[in-house]
């Protein structure tokens, strides 16, 4: 999956996969997490939100299933 680098204080890079509504975040600290049956809204969100952390956080935590990859 490809992930696009953003401007946070915690995440290096997001990545989305349409088809399978797979959100992945690479933390700075290395970590890399997969969240499972997000909606592309939400990631269009995420990218628009001037927190990427607090988006993150606030909508996705705890609202869908995740899985550490590394």
């Amino acid at each position: 999956m490809e992930r696009f680098e953003v401007e946070s204080s915690t995440i290096e890079s997001i990545g989305y996969d349409r088809s399978q509504q797979i959100l992945e975040f690479e933390f700075k600290h290395e970590s890399i997490y997969q969240y499972y049956g997000v909606p592309e809204y939400e990631y269009n969100g995420l990218m628009g939100a001037e927190s990427k952390g607090e988006y993150l956080a606030e909508h996705i935590k705890g609202t869908y299933r995740y899985q550490k990859i590394n």
